[in-house]
């Protein structure tokens, strides 16, 4: 699971694409933002359509009621930009992944408490590599991070040299109304650019 494709904005009309253009071009785990138009539909038409080939899970998760509604349609993972007790505690509850958004190492000491599997290091552009080394120095070992916001090809190289399980990557890789064969193209990219790292 090192690549996560973020796919803020798509639409159910796409959705069936872009998913398999995403899977064409080697990336199995992909987040829809819940501040995406007709986000259940497009989470719904690509566990559909791709069932247990991917890991599909929802961004921007902001209430345990979204939680709990996000379970029912099957999807595996939850993701949120930010730090909250109650919907990690839900997330692991229903027996899902739990990536909740972290900065300092308060918050991500806390989210490791109440059970947070991969802790999303986000925004990671901010502050770069350096605060990702700063922060894992003091973690436990074996702590999963995965960094997102301004994850691109270029800079892939640096997170990986600092220990990050995970990239997510947003805008880089998708954007509406961006082509599948331009998506798929831009996968591959990253996938090369990920294996070149390691």
């Amino acid at each position: 699971m090192p690549l996560i494709a973020i796919l803020r904005g798509i639409e159910p009309s796409e959705a069936d694409e872009i998913s398999t253009a995403l899977v064409n071009g080697g990336l199995a785990f992909m987040e829809v933002t819940l501040n995406s138009d007709n986000w259940q539909r497009s989470l719904e038409i690509m566990r559909d359509k791709h069932g247990d080939d991917i890991i599909l899970g929802a961004g921007t998760v902001l209430e345990v009621e979204q939680v709990k509604q996000l379970a029912a349609i099957g999807i595996k993972a939850i993701i949120s930009p930010n730090m909250d007790l109650e919907i990690i505690k839900a997330t692991k509850d229903l027996g899902m992944l739990s990536i909740p958004g972290c900065y300092t190492p308060t918050e991500c000491f806390t989210a490791l408490k109440a059970g947070a599997d991969i802790l999303k290091i986000f925004p990671a552009d901010n502050l770069g590599v350096s605060h990702i080394k700063a922060i894992s120095a003091v973690l436990p070992a074996g702590t999963k991070i995965c960094p997102t916001g301004g994850v691109n090809k270029e800079n892939m190289a640096s997170f990986q040299q600092a220990g990050v399980f995970a990239m997510g990557m947003g805008s880089a890789l998708y954007k509406p109304k961006k082509l599948a064969a331009d998506v798929e193209k831009s996968a591959r990219e990253f996938v090369e650019a990920y294996n070149s790292g390691l």
